[in-house]
Formats: C-alpha cells, sequence, structure tokens
C-alpha cells in the first residue's frame, strides 16, 4: 500500500479512470445479464436457479482455456500501440480471429464430453435434466464470445474503452426483455424457462459481436491500424499470442476447472446448499466481474508503457489501481456484510427448503464480504503483472493454489463428511492466499528486471 502514496500521480489516475470506467461498466453488463437469469429463474424453482449456476460454469470452463489465450490480445496491441507499431495492432486481431476457427472442433469435442459430468457429481436428477439443457443450447454461442473476446481486446488495448461499453450495454439491452419474455412466455413468445435464458444469451451474443464488427470496421481503424494489409498469417506475432497468452489461458483454464469441480461437488450437498451457493456467487459476480474492467484498464496501460520502456508509468497506474479496487472493493464488502439478510431475501420466492437455505447464504454471505474486500487489489496486481508478460508465474501460482483447494475440498466434502460450512471456509481461506502472494510478486520487482522485458516484447 505504500505504493498508493508515494507513486501517485493525479494524471495516471485519470487516464486509469477514463479507461477503467467504461470497462468497469462493460464486464458490469455481462454480471447483470448472468445475475438477471438467475433472478428469473429462482422464480421458477430453487433447482432451476441452481442449474444455471452449475450449467453455466460448466459452458464457460469449456472454451475459457480459448478466451484466455485470445483475451492477451489486450496486452499485445497495448505494447505495439505503445513501440509505435500501429500496423500490427490489426494483425493481432487476425490472428485471434485464425485462432477462433481452429478451436471449433475441439469446442465440439469438448461439448460431448462434458454432457455426463452432472450425473457423474451425483446432482438430483431434475437438477442434471436442466443443467444439459442450458449447457447445450450456451455452447452454441461459444465460438461468437471467442470472436467478441478478439475485437473487445483490440479496443480496450488501443485504451477505446468506450466503444466496448456501449457494445457490451447494447448487448445486456436485447439479453434482459429477450430473456424474460422466453423463460416466462411474454410478448406472444413461448414459455421456455431455463432453455428461454440460454436462447436469450446466444442471441444477445450474435448481435453483440455484429455491433463490434461495426465499429471495428470503421474509416478511421481502417486506415490507423492498416487493416487492409493485417488480412494475413504473421508467424511471429502468431508465436507471442501463444507464448504469452497461453499461460494465461491455461491459467483461467485450470482455476475455473478446480471452481467448477468445488462447485459441482458442493452441489452435492442438495438442492438447499446449490441454491446457497448459487445466490452468494450471484452477489460475487456482482462485485467480481466489474472489477475485471479495472483489470483490463490496467493491464492496457501497464503494457503501454512496458512497450514504450516506461517503468515510471507503471508505478503511477499500480498506484491508482490500488487506490480505485480497494475503495470499490471497501464498499461493496460493506454493504454485503451490513444487508446480507435483504440480499438473500430477494432470491427467495417458495418455501420449500427456504430455511436451509437463509441459514446457510447468510453464513456464506459473511465470508463473501471477506475476500471482496481484498478482491481490488488481487485484480490491480494481476492487471500489472499480465500487462508486463509475467503471466508463466501467473499461471504457477494461481493454478497451484486452486488445486490445492479442490484436493481440501474432495476430502472435507467426499471424504471426511464435513459440512458446507467447513467447505466454504476453506475456500474464502484459498482466495485470501492468492490475494498474499500476487502482492508479494508485485512487490518483489522481479517482474521489472530489464532482461524479462526484452524477452516479453521478442517475437
Amino acid at each position: 500500500m505504500i505504493m498508493a502514496v508515494t507513486h501517485f500521480n493525479f494524471r495516471a489516475l485519470q487516464s486509469l479512470l477514463a479507461m477503467a470506467i467504461p470497462m468497469i461498466v462493460s464486464q458490469g453488463a455481462f454480471a447483470v445479464m448472468i445475475f438477471t437469469d438467475r433472478y428469473f429463474l429462482a422464480q421458477v424453482s430453487p433447482a432451476h436457479m441452481a442449474a444455471a449456476m452449475g450449467g453455466g460454469v460448466a459452458w464457460f470452463f469449456s472454451f475459457c482455456l480459448f478466451s484466455g489465450i485470445l483475451a492477451y490480445a489486450n496486452a499485445l496491441v497495448a505494447q505495439y500501440l505503445g513501440a509505435g507499431e500501429t500496423g500490427k495492432c490489426g494483425k493481432v486481431v487476425v490472428q485471434g480471429l485464425i485462432l477462433s476457427v481452429l478451436c471449433l472442433p475441439v469446442l465440439a469435442l469438448v461439448m460431448l464430453l462434458m454432457r455426463n459430468i452432472f450425473a457423474l457429481m451425483d446432482h438430483t436428477p431434475q437438477q442434471v435434466i436442466l443443467e444439459k439443457d442450458y449447457y447445450d443450447i450456451l455452447m452454441i454461442s461459444s465460438f461468437m464470445l471467442l470472436v467478441k473476446t478478439c475485437l473487445a481486446s483490440f479496443f480496450s488495448g488501443i485504451g477505446r474503452t468506450r466503444v466496448v461499453m456501449v457494445c457490451e450495454v447494447l448487448g445486456i439491452v436485447v439479453n434482459i426483455p429477450l430473456s424474460y419474455a422466453l423463460v416466462f412466455g411474454y410478448y406472444g413468445l413461448p414459455a421456455m424457462g431455463i432453455k428461454g435464458a440460454a436462447w436469450g444469451t446466444v442471441i444477445s451474443s450474435v448481435f453483440t459481436v455484429l455491433v463490434f464488427a461495426i465499429y471495428y470496421l470503421q474509416r478511421e481503424n481502417r486506415l490507423r491500424f492498416h487493416l487492409r494489409t493485417s488480412l494475413v498469417f504473421d508467424r511471429g506475432i502468431t508465436r507471442r499470442y501463444l507464448r504469452l497468452g497461453f499461460p494465461s489461458g491455461l491459467e483461467m483454464f485450470l482455476n475455473v476447472a478446480a471452481f467448477n469441480l468445488f462447485l459441482l461437488m458442493f452441489h452435492s450437498y442438495g438442492i438447499a446448499e446449490a441454491a446457497s451457493a448459487t445466490i452468494t456467487f450471484n452477489w460475487d459476480i456482482l462485485s467480481f466481474v466489474p472489477l475485471m474492467g479495472l483489470n483490463i484498464a490496467v493491464m492496457s496501460l501497464i503494457g503501454r508503457a512496458v512497450g514504450a520502456g516506461d517503468m515510471q508509468k507503471t508505478d503511477e497506474v499500480t498506484a491508482s489501481g490500488y487506490l480505485l479496487g480497494l475503495g470499490y472493493s471497501l464498499v461493496l464488502a460493506t454493504l454485503f456484510l451490513l444487508f446480507r439478510k435483504s440480499l438473500v431475501e430477494m432470491f427467495i420466492f417458495q418455501e420449500e427448503d427456504a430455511e436451509a437455505i437463509r441459514t446457510l447464504t447468510n453464513f456464506m454471505m459473511i465470508g463473501l464480504s471477506c475476500y471482496v474486500l481484498l478482491e481490488g487489489i488481487l485484480q490491480v496486481a494481476a492487471g500489472v503483472l499480465r500487462g508486463a508478460g509475467d503471466t508463466h508465474w501467473i499461471m504457477v501460482t494461481s493454478v497451484s493454489l486452486h488445486w490445492a483447494m479442490l484436493v481440501a475440498q474432495y476430502f472435507i466434502i467426499k471424504v471426511f463428511g464435513f459440512g458446507p460450512k467447513i467447505s466454504w471456509v476453506a475456500f474464502v481461506l484459498m482466495i485470501l492466499a492468492i490475494v498474499a502472494l500476487f502482492v508479494w510478486r508485485l512487490h518483489s520487482q522481479v517482474w521489472r528486471d530489464p532482461e524479462r522485458l526484452r524477452a516479453v516484447m521478442a517475437e
């Protein structure tokens, strides 16, 4: 925290705010989409709400390796922009689109393999059917989301985060009323329940990509970034993309795998416990996902500074990020702690298991408040390290802790048969350990070594 005082610069704060606010709004829009889907389905039944989380997390897991790799386009574009090589910015997008197409056969295979995981984790038969329906339909949108990742990363990398915000918000404007109508059967549409929520996501994803494409092909971009000559395979850029992006993608994939398996094991406690976890993580996503917007903004500015060789700028961005992240997290942690009972009640519509859900979720909201307080610091530290190309260390550290947590959860839930409260405490402790290690790495200064940074920029 000393850095937030000694390296604070008001202009750096203004620059970060200008980039971060649109990204926070755009990431927040995605969080609102997930939140509203689960809220609509909670009104159908606790099983529908729980299935939306189980199926949704399995869906994200199925393509997150590729999404994590492609999202590194943000740092690559920022680095090339900082180095004055604007012609390579558009080529980064093209290499990402080529990689997206190559992912299609793998996505189809993953879909076939993943469909049976819900039954293998001892979920109730009713929940398994709902989870499969939700998962199968969402997988249709996976390719469009990879394309959207490439385009959104381009705009965040060049600093035009307002474009990302506009596109994502327009997507939500389409998604929420469409999902509402398809879930409950309004405006002449059939009542499809959980399938309707999934189709709403698919349709709005296609719409959002079309809006991104319109912005990307504007005359200003075609001229500044030489988009006509970018339509080629570039071996050097692709090599950098995979070398630096693969650790990020693999980290996301393995972390989500660990989280997914933990969540599926937690759901095996029963419908009440599954509903409690869904409610808790529904509030968590409203804090965590917008913070990803701050993470993206920090990564972009750090990448630009590294490309330009301006290390003083990295200190100023880090200090500003700390102040913004800690302030945001402090507000949300306080709200979650003080108003947890009211926040839980918003998702209880039936008397079935209502008291059990209330009791457990109120306990889990206390743990949520503890780690939300530090999430802002974690996302800033991760953004700095990724922007500087320190992706291998992030991957090893984060994956190791997530999988250690998963092994511990297996013994807690399956071997020793401890209750859900013990399981939740173990999860919270894992988050706190990750925060401590990321902050240590950031302040160790290892990532700032000139030789390491030159290797990062090499093709």
